[in-house]
């Protein structure tokens, strides 16, 4: 009678322990796309674009709308980043990184590029 309560129990356990995990991936499955969401660069561009935009910057996707562009952080140096946007979409009078805007010298660097 012991030895069937135990299995009982092991069971139970078992069930507890995978309801437990699921409940964990369910969380972090949806907490992390509103994380990737908020890391990334964002640059305002001093022309709009005609229609929406992608092209490879750096090596990562950049989507444009209007005059606003945004793409994720590629390794690079913001700065040298900046400068490859504004060689893809023109020049940028603004260009915000996961630590803060770039400086009014860093963006006339910038935009020397473009």
């Amino acid at each position: 009678m012991i030895y069937r309560n135990q299995r009982s129990l092991s069971r139970q356990l078992f069930v507890v322990g995978l309801a437990l995990a699921g409940t964990l991936a369910g969380l972090s499955a949806t907490v992390a796309p509103a994380r990737a969401a908020t890391a990334g660069y964002s640059a305002s561009l001093a022309t709009a674009v005609e229609a929406p935009a992608k092209k490879v910057v750096n090596g990562v996707l950049w989507r444009c709308t209007a005059d606003s562009c945004a793409g994720p952080v590629d390794g690079a140096r913001p700065v040298n980043t900046c400068r490859q946007v504004a060689k893809a979409f023109g020049p940028v009078t603004k260009f915000a990184t996961p630590k803060g805007d770039l400086s009014a010298e860093q963006l006339q660097s910038c935009n020397a590029a473009a």
